[in-house]
């Protein structure tokens, strides 16, 4: 197998378990509270990292020690990224957080004009116009359909754009950390952090009444986090970022087909989405504006990405 098409089959399996997670998150919070579910995702994937760091790489345990200050930063973004994807799963669905949390990506490329001084093409410019446009109309659409929980669904909304923001501000800052560090340290800390800052505000007492069933729901969300980022630093190496990053944005039509096929199922353990043509055709639009922000301009000679 060619080193192109091992980054993109490692593309593949990062957006499927991230197209699967928003689903899983969803089932999750029926029996354990918000904050726990987000709690035990970093602590699972902590304690496999740290187990793993310690055998092969003992000499990353120091960053844990003595952070940088910019990491400290880092990780109090993704925390919050974490917490405000949940939280907006939890007040709108899987389908409407998963588009949303979309214009993390966007607003990054926006970042890098600003911060990086990178050049911005038209198709970009044409990007960022067609996401916009798509958000507008799809909101627009999607209010429709949320007769009597306006209120919840602009709360989720507002919490999962929160938490794209967040992101973005974590991956301007991971930019620069990766020029130091090793990605393995630096998830050590980042893993660790909010497993500490999130300690004070879990709720042990569900966990101790949960079947095996809901410990498999919430081992899977562990290493899911762990698998995912694992598989997203292997994409990066073996394949350029554009083509990574076109094929993670699209994983809400993963969540989009698989929420319809289990309505289609008319399943009882998860609540219908709510689309109307007129709102996919919304979701649509904003894929396609961000699969344009993210693309970049070929060359004759295509460069090696670094994880």
């Amino acid at each position: 197998m060619s080193t192109n098409r091992k980054g993109i089959m490692y593309a593949i399996i990062t957006a499927f378990l991230w197209g699967f997670l928003a689903i899983v998150l969803k089932v999750a919070v029926q029996e354990v509270a918000p904050q726990t579910v987000v709690w035990f995702r970093f602590a699972i994937a902590f304690t496999l990292l740290l187990g793993w760091q310690t055998i092969k790489h003992p000499q990353s345990l120091r960053i844990l020690i003595r952070p940088p200050l910019m990491l400290v930063f880092a990780a109090m973004a993704l925390s919050w990224n974490y917490l405000g994807f949940m939280l907006g799963i939890h007040y709108t669905s899987p389908g409407n957080a998963q588009l949303v949390i979309q214009t993390g990506p966007i607003l990054l490329a926006l970042a890098g004009v600003v911060f990086f001084k990178e050049q911005i093409r038209k198709t970009q410019l044409w990007g960022f116009v067609l996401a916009a446009v798509g958000f507008i109309f799809f909101y627009s659409q999607q209010i429709k359909l949320m007769v009597g929980e306006e209120t919840e669904y602009n709360m989720g909304m507002l919490l999962t754009f929160s938490g794209a923001l967040a992101w973005t501000t974590y991956a301007v800052l991971q930019k620069q950390l990766v020029l130091k560090h090793t990605a393995g340290a630096l998830n050590l800390f980042l893993f660790g952090f909010p497993t500490l800052a999130y300690l004070p505000f879990v709720d042990f007492s569900p966990l101790l009444n949960l079947s095996w069933k809901w410990w498999l729901i919430l081992l899977f969300l562990g290493l899911n986090t762990l698998i995912a980022y694992g598989s997203l630093a292997q994409a990066l190496k073996y394949t350029q970022a554009n083509k990574v990053s076109i094929i993670i944005i699209l994983n809400p039509t993963i969540t989009f087909l698989t929420m319809g096929l289990l309505n289609w199922l008319d399943v009882s353990w998860i609540e219908a989405e709510r689309f109307s043509i007129l709102s996919l055709l919304g979701a649509l639009t904003i894929l396609a504006g961000a699969v344009l922000v993210v693309s970049k301009k070929r060359t004759l000679k295509p460069t090696k990405s670094a994880a």
